[in-house]
């Protein structure tokens, strides 16, 4: 059975679309265009070496970059296929294949990111769960840090959104605030009209 990724991926890519994905952004390099953002960020919270865990790692665009800058990775997604490309990319990289809402590494991380549309893409009824485990694998002092789109326009295919009240909620349960949230991965002001979140979640400091 496929996931609602795989299954809007396939209606609006076609069955190739791991190598379209990661093409895509290949493109966006070869043109001179900014396609580190997500990277970008995390090095603006962090410094190298930090652990960082890339849920929902695709076919390691991210992950592939942060390991450069000198993070210690881990890049986790449950699409076999994107995380081909991504091995195919980067060998040596530490990549795993897992559902985010049964995840289980037996380790944490300085930064957990959730990038790429990954919180609305989850399956149905999933949310609660996948945030319990993503703030599982958060260190005392760190962050989770998830960026997706709003609306239909910042979605894919037929993407039902995500509330940000469903995820501040979701991550409440934990004791994990809204701590910051912007609009851009680039640090503009949030904007609710703009159609993008990028929300830092972490423990209230005691």
């Amino acid at each position: 059975m496929s996931t609602r990724w795989e299954r809007i991926a396939r209606e609006t890519v076609g069955d190739d679309y791991a190598q379209r994905y990661a093409e895509r952004f290949r493109a966006m390099a070869a043109r001179g265009e900014d396609a580190h953002g997500e990277a970008a960020f995390v090095a603006d919270l962090v410094d190298p070496p930090a652990r960082v865990l890339d849920a929902g790692c695709g076919t390691g665009r991210v992950a592939v970059r942060l390991a450069e800058l000198g993070y210690a990775v881990v890049g986790v997604d449950l699409d076999g296929s994107m995380l081909e490309v991504a091995r195919a990319e980067a060998p040596d990289l530490d990549w795993r294949r897992a559902d985010l809402a049964r995840l289980d590494l037996g380790e944490t991380f300085d930064v957990v990111l959730v990038a790429g549309n990954t919180i609305p893409l989850l399956d149905p009824g999933t949310l609660l769960d996948a945030c319990e485990r993503l703030g599982a694998h958060v260190t005392p002092g760190g962050v989770v840090v998830c960026g997706f789109g709003l609306d239909a326009a910042h979605l894919p295919g037929d993407c039902p959104p995500t509330a940000l009240a469903d995820v501040d909620a979701a991550f409440g349960v934990l004791g994990m605030d809204a701590v910051v949230r912007y609009g851009t991965w680039d640090h503009q002001a949030f904007d609710p009209a703009d159609g993008y979140a990028v929300t830092l979640y972490a423990e209230p400091r005691r």
